[in-house]
């Protein structure tokens, strides 16, 4: 008989209600600080708490899971003979990978750590196919193939409104931040496999749709198959824009509109829009 594997992601990835039952995906929360309250993501605080707390002027911190956590985890679900897949927001965002990589060697269920080099939807392309290919009776081997070869097709951009949640969580400095007030800088950074890059500046939201006009144009000869734009609630008719914009004609292409998770607000802050694409071939 061969031996059932489970699959492990963390809280920072976007999945629907749906998704997580159709594909039994278990997940280990992250956690959220503000003003020294811990609070466990999507146990003790939703994504619009977070944005309640946002708008009130609190600016949250972020914790990885507790090596204890993730040893805990892993022996419950291996409880019953099976082993775990443990698919993890990039490295370059978080020490979680590395704190999942350390605890599979703390637990006698057998456990194999992928770090996706991705997060939100990005992360859940992954996770998804990993889970379809179980079902087919696919091996860890072709599913870290697979895994990696989704990477390589999905591109992570984040529009960032204002960099008060950046200042706050030390990754530009106070200076700048005040700066960019003063001129109301428009930020867009891509999440590359070793960091995470500013690529284009801007003064207005114009630039925002620039880009995505920029992108559509970029992928007329390698089609997006998939788009989500997570967010930090914007207003819907800037969602709505961005996304005729991307998609143009190609309506029918798989979108996701969602609030990303607690997480990834923490870094971005408030009207920040994630621009994830899933695209046919490659995208260099």
């Amino acid at each position: 008989m061969t031996k059932s594997i489970k699959i492990l992601t963390d809280s920072s990835i976007q999945l629907t209600a749906e998704e997580l039952q159709e594909y039994s995906i278990n997940i280990i929360p992250l956690s959220i600080e503000i003003d020294g309250k811990t609070f466990i993501d999507g146990e003790n605080i939703s994504r619009q708490e977070l944005i309640d707390h946002l708008r009130a002027g609190r600016f949250p911190k972020t914790s990885q899971p507790a090596l204890g956590k993730f040893v805990e985890m892993y022996d419950e679900l291996g409880a019953d003979g099976s082993s775990v897949l443990a698919i993890m927001i990039s490295d370059v965002l978080s020490g979680t990978c590395a704190t999942a990589q350390t605890a599979a060697g703390m637990t006698d269920t057998e456990v194999t750590v992928i770090n996706s080099k991705s997060t939100d939807r990005g992360l859940a392309y992954q996770v998804i196919a990993a889970a379809k290919d179980l079902a087919a009776g696919k091996s860890l081997e072709e599913i870290k193939e697979h895994c990696l070869e989704i990477h390589k097709r999905t591109r992570i951009n984040v529009l960032i409104d204002n960099l008060d949640c950046l200042v706050k969580g030390g990754r530009v400095s106070r200076l700048a931040g005040t700066l960019t007030k003063l001129i109301n800088l428009k930020v867009i950074v891509e999440l590359g496999d070793k960091s995470l890059d500013p690529v284009v500046k801007g003064r207005s939201k114009k630039t925002f749709v620039k880009f995505c006009e920029e992108l559509a144009k970029r992928h007329i000869d390698n089609p997006i198959i998939d788009l989500a734009l997570s967010h930090v609630d914007p207003e819907p008719e800037f969602l709505e824009r961005l996304k005729k914009t991307i998609l143009g004609e190609n309506s029918h292409v798989p979108s996701l509109i969602r609030l990303t998770s607690p997480i990834i607000m923490t870094h971005t802050g408030l009207n920040a829009i994630g621009v994830i694409t899933l695209s046919e071939k490659e995208d260099l």
